[in-house]
């Protein structure tokens, strides 16, 4: 674990990690786990958000509780598969705004190609969340940063379900600025630039497709 990067080992987030890897995991299964586990991984990544307080009234007394400080936050999608850790942050986070950033891998170059892009606004005054399951060769998480910057965002965290070392390679030289969390720091990409051990591609085990 780095500055840069956290690796939350909590017990429940490891074991559903376990289920997810599994090849013979569902889709409804994989789906649900996804939910699940997002929802632990934001815990973390939120986990130094601004506060302040206001004045309310318990049915004892008044008090100066804690509460979120400034702009909602803003969660961005990296689509497709970001969608699943979007659902289960949602739950947690109702008020948040929400942003999608489209991105695909050239299967030949691995290098991401931007189909669609719509944020929040103000992005400068808000907490911006990018959320993609694997971080693997880092390129389309890098790309998504720098669409978030260009659009003023200047406080990003990532948040993952897998990173490869090569990802987080390159993210750190990408956005030294930018901290990932994520469940687990794999071994490696293979030839095909899939994350290993793994979990196979994330966004076909939760839809489905192949």
């Amino acid at each position: 674990m780095t500055e840069h990067l956290t690796v939350v080992r909590h017990p429940l987030v490891q074991h559903k990690l376990t289920l997810m890897r599994d090849r013979e995991t569902s889709t409804a299964g994989f789906r649900q786990l996804l939910r699940e586990i997002s929802q632990l991984l934001a815990y973390e990544i939120t986990r130094n958000m601004a506060m302040t307080t206001r004045r309310i009234q318990t049915p004892l007394c008044e008090m100066d509780a804690p509460v979120l400080d400034g702009r909602k936050l803003a969660l961005v999608s990296i689509l497709r598969a970001g969608n699943g850790l979007l659902d289960g942050i949602l739950e947690l986070v109702p008020s948040a705004r929400v942003g999608f950033v489209g991105l695909y891998r050239d299967e030949k170059t691995l290098q991401p190609v931007q189909y669609y892009c719509k944020l929040p606004a103000e992005l400068g005054e808000r907490l911006v969340i990018a959320v993609d399951p694997m971080l693997a060769t880092g390129n389309s998480s890098a790309a998504a940063v720098d669409l978030l910057k260009k659009a003023g965002a200047t406080d990003i965290r990532f948040l993952c379900l897998l990173a490869a070392p090569e990802g987080v390679k390159r993210m750190a030289e990408a956005h030294p600025d930018v901290p990932i969390v994520t469940a687990a720091l794999d071994e490696r990409l293979n030839e095909q630039g899939y994350i290993v051990p793994g979990l196979g591609d994330a966004g076909d085990r939760m839809f489905g497709t192949k």
